[in-house]
């Protein structure tokens, strides 16, 4: 083998592992770190807000937040606002006792849309069960009245595709590339 393709063979795995090490940061989308209410919780008191906190900045004004309850109602009352990666968005009064689903759609630093979705469980009816028509009551549950779990992180989160196989196959194809131009060298 001749000293310059014994130097390609020695830089060339190099200088791919240093391509990839510094653009991993980039390939990073934000993540839902925690909410409130949490993931799952069970909520006695209807909140008047939902936050959700992420790994970086995300633009408020990029950001779509909805919070669902079980009648199918949005009870989102204004759009989010907020900074340093956390978005707050204000509620009107939530209704039923039941799932409501807070969804979320924002844009990583690296322009991706990133969206998800955390559930929680309100055990007793909000302030704005009163204005609706009144339901049946439901029997009282026997245990204790559930408490405010702290802020989680969401149950779910759709960040798109994985990157990592795109970095795997172009690794593999410029490593078929230099063992085909050495063995070509060769002949």
């Amino acid at each position: 083998m001749s000293p310059v393709l014994r130097r390609l063979a020695v830089a060339l795995p190099a200088v791919l592992l240093v391509l990839v090490a510094g653009a991993a940061p980039a390939w990073a989308h934000t993540e839902l770190e925690s909410s409130n209410p949490a993931a799952d919780a069970q909520v006695a008191t209807a909140p008047t807000s939902v936050s959700l906190t992420f790994s970086e900045q995300v633009p408020a004004a990029d950001a779509t937040v909805t919070v669902t309850g079980p009648d199918g109602t949005d009870y989102a009352a204004g759009p989010a606002s907020g900074d340093d990666g956390t978005l707050a968005v204000p509620l009107r009064p939530l209704g039923a006792a039941g799932g409501y689903t807070v969804t979320y759609r924002v844009v990583s630093d690296d322009g991706h849309p990133v969206s998800g979705t955390v559930p929680f469980t309100l055990t007793s009816p909000g302030p704005g069960a009163a204005a609706a028509t009144p339901a049946p009551a439901a029997p009282e549950p026997t245990a204790a009245a559930p408490q405010t779990a702290p802020p989680t992180t969401a149950a779910a989160q759709d960040d798109g595709a994985p990157v990592w196989p795109w970095v795997l196959l172009a690794v593999v194809v410029v490593g078929a590339g230099a063992v085909f131009a050495l063995r070509r060298s060769r002949a």
